[in-house]
């Protein structure tokens, strides 16, 4: 028996590829622009002592709420949109996204799995009401953890070298402007570098700029995009 044009259509499944190249084109620039806004209002340097970060706070409890959400932010999207920013880069550089993604993305796996995500010491402090002598002494012992050394490091491989190798990734690939290429490499590679909250903050906002370029790339891709093998060796 003959199908019909109505079950024919009924079977079709439906095409998502527009779905996730959009949502994947929104959250790419995201956790850098999060992060970089983090740093600018933040009234305190990151080495700055928990008393010293909680005195800073105490009297902004609206501020200090709005530095938890911006991590959240970051630690919840940072991998998926160094995997998104890959994944466009693989179409020019495969193997050089390939690299970029084991250690951008992998490294910021692993840091944010153990490091102590969007709530630190100085937050729980501020958030519960908890004695900051306490908290600081929990701080100082946990930054003298192995374990949470180990996940540091993580994290600054991923952010300096990782990142960098994804700006490199962009810029062989072909698929964003080369300044937007270099605007992700300053992005990460100069970060734990820049004197100050506020020198670091504008930097990451630099990376997030380039990741927009990527975004924007993303977005103007055809959906048959995300069927297609990488074009280069």
């Amino acid at each position: 028996m003959p199908r019909t044009a109505t079950s024919v259509g009924a079977s079709r499944p439906h095409d998502t590829r527009g779905f996730w190249r959009a949502l994947l084109a929104v959250v790419v620039p995201l956790p850098m622009l999060a992060k970089g806004i983090s740093y600018l209002i933040i009234p305190v340097d990151g080495d700055a002592s928990l008393d010293s970060t909680v005195d800073a706070l105490s009297s902004q409890p609206g501020l200090a709420n709005t530095l938890v959400w911006l991590d959240v932010v970051f630690c919840v999207l940072l991998v998926p949109a160094l995997l998104a920013a890959c994944w466009l880069a693989r179409r020019g550089a495969p193997r050089l996204a390939t690299a970029a993604a084991l250690v951008a993305a992998g490294g910021a796996l692993v840091g944010t799995a153990i490091l102590e995500g969007p709530l630190p010491a100085h937050q729980m402090a501020l958030r519960h009401d908890l004695d900051p002598s306490s908290m600081s002494a929990y701080g100082d012992a946990l930054e003298k953890d192995l374990v949470f050394g180990l996940g540091s490091a993580f994290v600054i491989v991923a952010v300096v070298i990782g990142i960098s190798l994804v700006g490199a990734a962009l810029w062989r690939s072909g698929q964003v402007p080369r300044v937007a290429a270099i605007a992700v490499i300053l992005g990460g590679s100069t970060h734990p570098f820049l004197p100050g909250h506020v020198a670091q903050g504008i930097g990451l906002l630099v990376g997030a700029a380039g990741f927009a370029y990527v975004s924007l790339a993303l977005l103007r891709l055809p959906k048959d995009a995300f069927d297609l093998p990488p074009t280069a060796a």
